[in-house]
């Protein structure tokens, strides 16, 4: 099947306190969105890269493109008021019967190997995301305090969360609700189950400026080869 991905990147930076979104610092020679769009394009160039951005941010986009000669072909589609609306907006140029991942524009560290799962999942079992297991313990918050939870029980959820499309786009026409926080809770709206796979850790969702010193030198170290050689990528698509 066909492989599409919406690619969303509408953040402010609020909590990254600048003035600049967060997807367009530079981190390394280029900005983060591209380092975001540059994995997907690694793992394979036939992808078709749907870039969901805000009105007002498609000049700067084009302005960073001409900057840093940054050639990854995308179709620009508007976003909307929140994420839902905006994944919306970007599956009214998806086709029917291919497979489509939907992914944060601040998570460049997701790895081919991850991605390559995905889509595999994704076509045999519909619906295919990635997560991991805490290693913290957890407390659960209730009316007359907090008790401990077995954190067994608890996974965080990342992206790139990856459908065949006439799954996402049959979600995609319920009316909006606020407990759809990312597309699975959409998806498993409509009955569809949802399969977890084990997603790689160093793809965090950069949203505070720690992150980007994380980022950064996660970056160093892989560009000089001082990464555990059991992280490096290893996929077939």
């Amino acid at each position: 099947m066909d492989k599409f991905a919406i690619i969303v990147a509408g953040g402010s930076g609020k909590r990254m306190e600048s003035k600049m979104p967060k997807q367009f610092l530079q981190v390394g020679k280029k900005a983060i969105l591209m380092h975001t769009l540059e994995a997907f394009y690694s793992y394979d160039p036939e992808v078709q890269i749907i870039l969901v951005l805000p009105e007002e941010h498609f000049d700067l986009w084009r302005s960073l493109e001409r900057k840093y000669r940054f050639q990854i072909k995308t179709q620009l589609v508007k976003g909307g008021s929140t994420r839902f609306y905006s994944v919306k907006n970007g599956l009214q140029i998806v086709p029917d019967g291919v497979l489509v991942a939907v992914h944060d524009g601040v998570r460049p560290l997701v790895s081919r190997k991850t991605i390559a799962e995905s889509y595999r999942i994704a076509e045999e079992k519909g619906a295919a995301v990635p997560c991991l297991s805490l290693s913290d313990s957890v407390r659960l918050i209730e009316d007359d305090g907090s008790r401990a939870f077995d954190r067994h029980l608890i996974k965080r959820v990342q992206t790139p969360q990856t459908f065949r499309s006439n799954i996402l786009k049959r979600a995609y026409t319920q009316e909006y609700l606020p407990s759809f926080t990312d597309d699975a809770s959409v998806v498993e709206a409509i009955g569809q189950e949802i399969c977890l796979f084990e997603g790689n850790r160093e793809n965090l969702k950069i949203t505070r400026s720690f992150d980007l010193i994380v980022m950064d030198c996660y970056m160093r170290k892989k560009a000089a080869g001082l990464l555990d050689p059991f992280q490096k990528d290893s996929v077939h698509h």
